[in-house]
């Protein structure tokens, strides 16, 4: 199946959460949090303004991101969880830090 959003709307694929803490102490599944960060599989074309002007998404498809821990709704697709939630509802674009380092 394939899934298009509509207007602001992006689909995310939740990543998953760390298995072991900074001290190397293994956390069990059931303590785990949700982790806010994921990957954008798809997203819609963009909102429109009061001039009907299409006004397109910052992000795009292979887009890491960070969001809120109650942002999105959650469906699942092709036996997948993902999160569909509005462009405004993430908190921003988690950049590769190689890339950081040369645009510097």
């Amino acid at each position: 199946m394939h899934f298009r959003p509509l207007h602001d709307r992006v689909l995310v694929r939740r990543l998953d959460a760390e298995e072991k803490t900074a001290g190397g102490i293994i956390i069990p599944d059931t303590a785990k949090e949700k982790p806010q960060e994921g990957e954008i599989i798809a997203a819609g074309p963009g909102a429109r303004n009061e001039q009907g002007q299409l006004i397109p998404l910052d992000v795009k498809a292979g887009d890491r991101v960070l969001f809120g821990k109650w942002s999105g709704t959650e469906v699942k697709i092709d036996g997948q969880d993902l999160l569909i939630m509005k462009e405004s509802d993430l908190l921003g674009v988690v950049e590769d830090s190689g890339k950081l380092k040369k645009a510097a």
